[in-house]
């Protein structure tokens, strides 16, 4: 069975879960980096098709700010967080603890908490994946790229040598205080990962 013949429905059901442990623990990962507190609100998880992605994101030639993982282990996926460049100045701001609009570009350090995002929130993920199926891996070192959407998926396509047609799609909103991030986060496991989860979910609706 290939990855988009397990990309379903009853795999939805099964990710609700474990993408809600994941996200609570990513939450947490960031009030520690931020030093206050951070709560989440409850993450809704989604089938999309890839090439709907662009849309989603303003068009292929919007700018956008890419940060991309892999992971390494039992597990080999792919994570993908793409924002929309000002979004991606707003998260900035947000990490940093600055009134929004102080960011106005990304430097170095502006990069660094970015791809401390995708770090954490990977790591996360992972963990929560490996606590319902004992599956364990570590995610690689992130890459933040800032360029057009369309040119971002390319460069994610060239590296991993394709993608399937369908991606799981994450979203929820992180707030902090009185301020509001809206996270959208694209995943595409292998069926190593995903058929003992499926397994996992069908001896629990047996019950």
């Amino acid at each position: 069975m290939n990855l988009d013949e397990l990309l379903n429905d009853n795999l939805l059901v099964a990710m609700q879960s474990i993408v809600t442990k994941g996200v609570e623990q990513a939450a947490e990962g960031f009030s520690g980096m931020l030093g206050q507190s951070l709560t989440v609100d409850s993450p809704k998880v989604k089938l999309v098709d890839v090439t709907e992605i662009p849309s989603m994101l303003g068009g292929p030639e919007n700018e956008a700010v890419g940060i991309y993982l892999a992971s390494e282990g039992t597990m080999c996926s792919q994570f993908m967080l793409i924002l929309p460049y000002q979004k991606a100045l707003e998260l900035v701001d947000l990490l940093m603890e600055q009134p929004t609009g102080t960011t106005d570009k990304l430097g170095s350090i502006e990069r660094s908490a970015l791809a401390e995002v995708g770090n954490i929130t990977s790591t996360m993920f992972l963990n929560a994946i490996a606590s319902q199926t004992g599956i364990s891996s570590r995610p690689t070192p992130p890459a933040v790229m800032v360029d057009m959407v369309g040119a971002i998926l390319d460069i994610i396509v060239a590296t991993t040598g394709g993608i399937a047609e369908k991606v799981l799609l994450l979203q929820t909103t992180f707030n902090c205080g009185d301020r509001a991030l809206n996270a959208e986060f694209w995943v595409v496991p292998d069926p190593i990962t995903l058929k003992p989860i499926l397994e996992k979910a069908s001896q629990e609706n047996g019950k």
